[in-house]
């Protein structure tokens, strides 16, 4: 079992009920972004306790809701009840065998901080959508980044600080471009939406062309 594995599988009985902004930020992120446009079919990487899979499924026809962690889907299952929601334990640095046809939407929250690899996930992606679909990328900002931000929790042995790789704005988008996708939106969400501070949440959009 990785070090990220087993950190989400310790973080989940508390991850839902912990302040935390970047959590909460990101998901208000995804459906202000995702609200404007169409998707039926949707790959979602990276579900978590299900915090987004739900909205998802209400605008989607089906959703496929991919984690690391056994102990964060036991916690999205408890949540999410619809049968329009397809829950899969899957390591997604590996080949993906985890799809069910093709999708119109790929999104991924809070999970390309954990990957070294960019160009592997973006050549999966592509392979898994239509032509014209669109990936969704919802991450903590490179800026926050830089000051030495990093996902992390409070346990009883102590402040557990995750593995995170920094990918700038811009490795996001040469990875995404080898493999046929072209930006379709860039965004910034701030705390309190105070543009005078450092943006905590980066979005992207991409289009598979």
């Amino acid at each position: 079992m990785s070090s990220i594995q087993k950190a989400y599988n310790s973080w989940a009985s508390q991850y839902d009920t912990n302040e935390n902004k970047t959590r909460d930020l990101e998901g208000t992120a995804l459906q202000t972004i995702l609200s404007t446009i169409d998707f039926k079919q949707v790959l979602e990487i990276g579900c978590g306790t299900g915090k987004n899979s739900l909205w998802l499924s209400e605008k989607a026809d089906h959703v496929t809701a991919v984690d690391f962690s056994e102990e964060m889907l036991a916690k999205a299952k408890e949540k999410v009840t619809s049968d329009k929601v397809n829950f899969v334990q899957a390591d997604i640095i590996k080949g993906w065998s985890f799809e069910s046809g093709m999708y119109d939407l790929v999104t991924f929250s809070l999970v390309l901080e954990h990957i070294e690899n960019l160009e592997h996930i973006f050549r999966q992606a592509a392979d898994m959508l239509v032509s014209g679909g669109y990936v969704y990328i919802g991450e903590l900002h490179p800026f926050k980044q830089y000051t030495g931000s990093k996902a992390r929790f409070d346990t009883e042995d102590g402040l557990q600080v995750l593995e995170c790789y920094t990918h700038h704005t811009s490795d996001f988008i040469q990875a995404a471009k080898q493999h046929g996708f072209v930006v379709s939106d860039l965004n910034e969400f701030f705390d309190d939406n105070d543009r005078t501070q450092i943006p905590r949440i980066l979005t992207i959009v991409l289009q598979k062309v």
